[in-house]
């Protein structure tokens, strides 16, 4: 069910603010940081054709503080998503092709011996170690094609992305801000594969699919391409993704990367301030809990209507809430709105909890995946109702 449908007739204009939170904090500029990010997805649509979709909710996840898990089959984009972000935003970013002979030390990195000159006057020397960052130290890290490193390797990313800190022989070691992990997986039934554990799955914010591009994107893709690739010709030149062949750097191109980069930064450090009514948080939660029980009261702030959700052997935890929570205030700012409305929970709830569940029946019927079922909950469980004059009905 789609809350854009039940708030009809009356559905208020985007700019109507409802009830605001107490302890709102006064003097956020919303609308300002949604148009001073407006250039980056710009730049993004420009590499990335017809998936203005999948741009915002990759913005949308590094501004919420997330990490994006983008899945599916070789060659959709997985790779030059991330690439184009970092190229456009302008982050540090590392690359590291997570292969079956990896080791932990080769993403956090590790401690070498050395000589060290001692006094006096460096006549004496003494043997000391030196840690040396691997390429997780970076604000963007892709972890191409995660799912072929064995779950050693895999789980030295778990403390890298819950904390933003590594621990290597006993030290910890922060990691810059932001810290942003972009990994990519091809399906698990590809041969070589490690299917990532539960627990690793739940430290991404997202899981998105590309999918293949529409005929009219695909067919632009292949006339754009047919002399060079922009994003490498961008990143050879130091330019921004889409801009076009012939033009000089400048500083203006240099300021907007600067730009986009604090823009960043700045979204960040507001998404905490934006507000969520308590009838949008109810709605959150009736979602969360109809994971957990898939009965039909599992949500008692409000009467289920028609058939019960399904039931999951594995539900959503509440680190899922939190990231659901979050992801929505952050879609919320990018919208240039410093609350949050019912239909933002609902267009990011497959997105930030279906790769989380794990269905009590799992089949290849394509209706028992938990993005399906999942589907089923979203029709299960209304979300609150806005008035017409744009308040949240509780």
């Amino acid at each position: 069910m789609d809350p854009r449908a039940v708030n009809k007739p009356g559905s208020p204009d985007r700019s109507t603010r409802p009830e605001v939170q107490p302890g709102m904090q006064p003097g956020m500029e919303p609308c300002e940081i949604g148009a001073r990010l407006a250039p980056l997805l710009e730049a993004l649509g420009r590499v990335i054709r017809g998936k203005d979709d999948l741009i915002s909710s990759a913005v949308t996840c590094l501004i919420a503080g997330g990490h994006l898990l983008l899945e599916d089959v070789p060659g959709t984009g997985k790779t030059t998503l991330a690439r184009a972000l970092a190229a456009a935003s302008g982050l540090g970013l590392q690359r590291i092709q997570m292969t079956s002979d990896l080791l932990p030390q080769d993403l956090t990195g590790a401690s070498y011996p050395e000589a060290k000159a001692v006094a006096p006057e460096g006549s004496r020397l003494e043997a000391a170690f030196r840690f040396v960052p691997g390429p997780v130290f970076s604000e963007l890290l892709l972890a191409d094609e995660l799912n072929r490193t064995p779950p050693r390797t895999q789980s030295a990313l778990l403390e890298a992305m819950a904390e933003r800190a590594v621990t290597v022989e006993g030290t910890r070691h922060a990691l810059p801000w932001p810290f942003f992990v972009i990994a990519t997986q091809n399906p698990t039934e590809f041969a070589g594969t490690f299917p990532l554990p539960e627990s690793q799955l739940d430290r991404f914010m997202m899981r998105l699919t590309p999918g293949y591009p529409n005929r009219a994107s695909e067919r632009t893709l292949l006339r754009d391409r047919r002399s060079a690739d922009p994003l490498m010709e961008a990143e050879r030149r130091g330019l921004q993704p889409g801009l076009q062949q012939g033009e000089e750097l400048d500083s203006e191109t240099s300021i907007r990367a600067h730009a986009a980069r604090e823009a960043i930064r700045d979204a960040m450090e507001a998404v905490g301030r934006v507000a969520v009514a308590e009838p949008v948080l109810d709605y959150l939660l009736d979602l969360v809990a109809a994971t957990r029980s898939g009965s039909a009261d599992a949500s008692p702030s409000r009467p289920q209507g028609g058939a019960a959700p399904p039931s999951f052997f594995l539900g959503a935890s509440p680190r899922a809430a939190l990231d659901l929570d979050r992801a929505a205030r952050a879609r919320a700012l990018l919208d240039g709105r410093n609350f949050v409305l019912p239909e933002d929970v609902f267009q990011l709830a497959i997105p930030v909890l279906a790769h989380r569940l794990v269905p009590a029946e799992a089949g290849f019927d394509g209706q028992s995946s938990s993005a399906a079922l999942l589907r089923r909950v979203l029709e299960a469980v209304p979300p609150p109702r806005l008035n017409a004059d744009g308040g949240i009905e509780r």
